[in-house]
Parts: structure tokens; sequence; C-alpha cells
């Protein structure tokens, strides 16, 4: 159960960068005038390119750890930490390559997120 557990948030957390990256990687990108002149259908292209690794890591890790399935989450579990690894990644990434600045609301967005895992495996 642990071995799944552990399977189900390495391919959360893999899923997640192809995610940030297929959302946000073509606004950097842009901002670097590597692709400011792309059409925005081949910019839709490039991303779902990104996206399907995405896909690939993320319905394994659903599978995995559902507890349908054999593995140690519930759904609503599933999507919580999905969400809460979600956000973690988004802000490794906009410190990295936007050099966004966090400020007390954020660190609150992150202390509510935190509670929600919490709360969703309380019986």
């Amino acid at each position: 159960m642990l071995a799944k557990g552990l399977s189900t948030i390495a391919l959360l957390c893999i899923s997640n960068v192809f995610m940030t990256c297929a959302w946000y990687l073509h606004l950097k990108l842009q901002a670097a005038k590597v692709i400011s002149n792309w059409p925005l259908a081949l910019v839709i292209v490039f991303s779902w390119s990104i996206a399907l690794f995405e896909y690939a890591c993320m319905v394994p890790a659903n599978r995995i750890g559902f507890e349908m399935n054999g593995g140690p989450f519930s759904l609503v579990q599933l999507k919580i930490i999905q969400e809460c690894i979600t956000l973690f990644i988004f802000t490794l990434f906009g410190l990295i390559a936007f050099n966004i600045r966090l400020g007390w609301n954020h660190l609150a967005a992150f202390v509510c997120l935190v509670l929600a895992v919490y709360f969703v495996f309380q019986k």
C-alpha cells in the first residue's frame, strides 16, 4: 500500500511538471521572443504535445492510487493531493521562469490547501 501511495504521488508530481509546462511555457517562450510570431493554433499544438506526457503520468497515477483499484486514496483525496502538488509545482515554475514574488496571501493560500489535505484525510 505504501508503494502504491508513493508511486501515485511521484507520478502526480511528474504529471504536474508537464502540465505546468504545457499551460505556461509558451508564455515564457513568447516573452523571450522564441515563439512570438507563432499563430495561436501552433501554440495550442505545441502545448498539447507537452500535455500528452502529462496524461501519460496522470492517468496511471489515478489508477494506481484509487482505492477501488487497490490504492490507498479515495477519489477526493486524489484530487486534493493533485491540487496541492499543482500549486507547489506552479509556484516553483513561477519563481524560476517568471521571477514572481510571493506575498502573505500566497502563504495563506498554501496553508489553506495543507488544511484541505488534513481535513480530507479525516474519518
